[in-house]
């Protein structure tokens, strides 16, 4: 397959159709100052934009780098095979009306297998796409109107939707973007080798990802880690739930792991940013583009008003910032240059006293960033331009931009609205390496986003797993026999067939028992779970009570402290979702969960026990015991061990009981291939 190169940044475009959507090609390649070669394909049309119009795809004048081709979705096809006969660099397909239309369109399954086809080793984007948008090389190979004007340098930013690539080339925010890229149906080329394509350029700073669904989880970690190498944040924002995590009905890992719990956890795992609005979005592609990842999430706030350093605080109170309090030195400082009526403290409130004053401005700002903080922020929203003078206010970005030289460290500037950072400060401020930010919640959100990210993608390894050959569902008993030979504990069991048998079978092991009905997926749902039986006539009333003709007696662990679910799913776009929740009756109640993606290293494990709500009562809560950490992670251990050995859709452990001496699985479930194992 050829590269991505000459149709991403092309020196000559072809454009083949002649209504609006392809004059409009043309008009934005000038507009955007391409220099390089346009020549038009229409069998009656003499001129378009300027440009030289031939008939035919034989009767270019040059082999095109890209190709925008504008025509009906039959007519592509032979277009793009013409365009691969003769050496094309790429191209655009604009029409719909292919795979994502199957199920209005007979035969567009097989258009567009025709289109995959024809076009063999040419690469091209689309169909059912806008094309791209190269702000740096001046190539608008775009069907409508935009926002962007030409970048030195700036982020690519890649969508599986047009529409909402076209809003985002009206952001006025001051976002420098190099690259806007729409992929539509990814019949060929899809988001991971587009994204991995614009890692090469060295005029991107960042990654923006618009995800509906990822294309190929290999290609995808596989760029993850280009990524990574090259020092080049990737933020992400993924929408959509899957029907798996609605529709599941046999296990509660499966309806607690759906598929943005494993995008999240997938993300996390390769070091990615993931955030949830368009506004958080494009607000962390200015922070990464301007200073890159930060370490950690302790960041100083400024501002001349009690009431924006109360909205700062307020802000960040459901996120994972913090704001580090002010040290003896910090606070001698600041006493010398505020005096005594100011109250010091971090979100700091510095009044108007030092307003209009550049140096005191700098300096005090410079002794709020010599503590603990990786990132600073004053808080600044300026004045309308048509109505007001702003010359004041362009003193707070001077002493910014000193404060931010003498101590080494990134700062932003961020206003409490949208309206109040205009597109021209913003641009003079990224010019002087600061920070543009609007929304103090979407400011907070970023920083969040990015410090998190800073601290994870520590091992960007990914088990992408196989399909099992079948969807056999596995039993309790036999699935703990399984999971017991990868290294779980399990109680001591035997299975029963018909009420003497169970009363047999619990006299054989010794009281006090457990009673589950078996062949029933949520047992204590159905009444199919008796705890504590402590004589033969109380099994036997059990038994005879339970919607089932066959039982499994198990050993009663008592001294019980806590109650964990430990399940696996196979997410086919994400790999093994591992999930560690609150367990037993707790589950659905609490949705107390942490999802890792396989495989996970035991300090993992302890790190994600220690994010759970119940994590207090794992401890040992109030004087209470606590529970064996190190035997929790030995199940889960061994839960990896299995999952991994052989391609399964679900493994789930619920509850899986733990005591100050052990972690024992009270059920089990495993849905995959059928296995001699155990």
């Amino acid at each position: 397959m050829q590269g991505l190169e000459s149709l991403l940044r092309p020196k000559s475009v072809a454009v083949v159709g002649g209504g609006f959507w392809c004059a409009n090609v043309v008009d934005e390649c000038r507009k955007l100052g391409f220099e390089g070669d346009i020549c038009v394909v229409h069998p009656t049309r003499n001129e378009m934009g300027g440009c030289p119009v031939v008939r035919s795809i034989d009767d270019l004048p040059f082999v095109p780098d890209a190709t925008f081709v504008g025509v009906n979705r039959h007519a592509t096809i032979e277009i793009v095979r013409a365009l691969s006969k003769m050496g094309a660099g790429g191209a655009v397909c604009f029409a719909s009306g292919f795979r994502e239309a199957a199920a209005e369109l007979a035969g567009a399954d097989t258009l567009q297998d025709a289109l995959i086809e024809a076009a063999g080793e040419m690469p091209f984007l689309g169909p059912n796409c806008y094309g791209f948008i190269n702000a740096l090389d001046g190539a608008a190979l775009w069907p409508d109107q935009h926002g962007l004007i030409s970048a030195q340098s700036g982020v690519a930013i890649l969508t599986q939707s047009s529409n909402i690539a076209l809003n985002l080339t009206m952001q006025a925010r001051g976002l420098p973007i190099a690259y806007l890229v729409t992929v539509g149906n990814q019949a060929q080329k899809g988001l991971s080798a587009l994204a991995d394509a614009l890692l090469e350029d060295e005029r991107v700073t960042a990654i923006g990802l618009h995800i509906e669904g990822l294309d190929d989880l290999s290609e995808f970690v596989d760029f993850a880690r280009r990524a990574h190498a090259a020092g080049k944040p990737v933020v992400a924002l993924k929408i959509g739930r899957s029907e798996q995590a609605r529709a599941a009905t046999i296990s509660h890992t499966a309806s607690l792991a759906g598929s943005s719990t494993g995008a999240s956890a997938l993300f996390a795992k390769l070091g990615l940013v993931e955030v949830k609005s368009l506004t958080v979005f494009l607000e962390t592609l200015k922070l990464v583009h301007a200073a890159g990842m930060l370490p950690d999430n302790k960041i100083v706030s400024m501002s001349c008003s009690g009431g924006e350093a109360s909205l700062v605080a307020d802000s960040a109170i459901d996120l994972p910032v913090t704001f580090p309090a002010l040290n003896p030195a910090q606070t001698q400082t600041l006493q010398d240059l505020l005096g005594p009526k100011v109250a010091l403290a971090n979100p700091l409130d510095y009044h108007t006293y030092i307003w209009g004053d550049t140096g005191a401005m700098s300096a005090v700002f410079a002794a709020m960033m010599e503590g603990d903080a990786s990132f600073g922020i004053v808080v600044l929203d300026f004045p309308r331009n048509d109505r007001c003078n702003a010359d004041e206010w362009l003193k707070v970005i001077d002493a910014v931009a000193a404060a931010k030289a003498k101590s080494g460290k990134p700062m932003g500037i961020v206003s409490s609205l949208p309206e109040t950072m205009p597109e021209d400060v913003a641009a003079r401020l990224l010019a002087l390496g600061i920070v543009p930010m609007v929304d103090l919640y979407d400011a907070m959100a970023a920083v969040a986003a990015v410090s998190q990210a800073g601290r994870t993608g520590k091992a960007l390894a990914v088990h992408v797993p196989d399909a099992p050959n079948g969807a056999v569902e596995i039993g309790e008993s036999k699935a703990k026999r399984i999971l017991q030979g990868h290294g779980l504990r399990v109680p001591q069991s035997g299975a029963a067939n018909g009420l003497e048998d169970a009363v047999a079978v619990a006299e054989e092991i010794g009281f006090p028992v457990v009673l589950k009905g078996t062949g029933i997926a949520h047992k204590s749902e159905a009444g199919a779970v008796a705890l504590r039986l402590t004589t033969s006539e109380q099994v036997l009333a059990a038994a005879s009570k339970m919607p089932s003709d066959t039982f499994l007696v198990e050993e009663m662990v008592c001294d019980v402290v806590a109650e964990l679910l430990v399940g696996v799913v196979r997410d086919q776009a994400h790999g093994y979702v591992l999930t560690l929740a609150a367990g037993g009756v707790l589950t659905e109640l609490l949705q107390d969960l942490v999802s890792l993606i396989l495989p996970v290293a035991r300090e993992d494990v302890d790190e994600a026990l220690g994010k759970l709500r119940i994590a207090r009562l794992l401890d040992g809560y109030r004087g209470q015991p606590a529970c064996d950490r190190g035997a929790i992670v030995d199940a889960v251990m061994a839960v990896q061990s299995y999952a991994l050995s052989v391609p399964v859709n679900e493994v789930e452990i619920n509850p899986l009981l733990c005591g100050t001496n052990f972690a024992i699985a009270a059920d089990a479930l495993i849905k995959g291939e059928e296995t001699s194992d155990g």
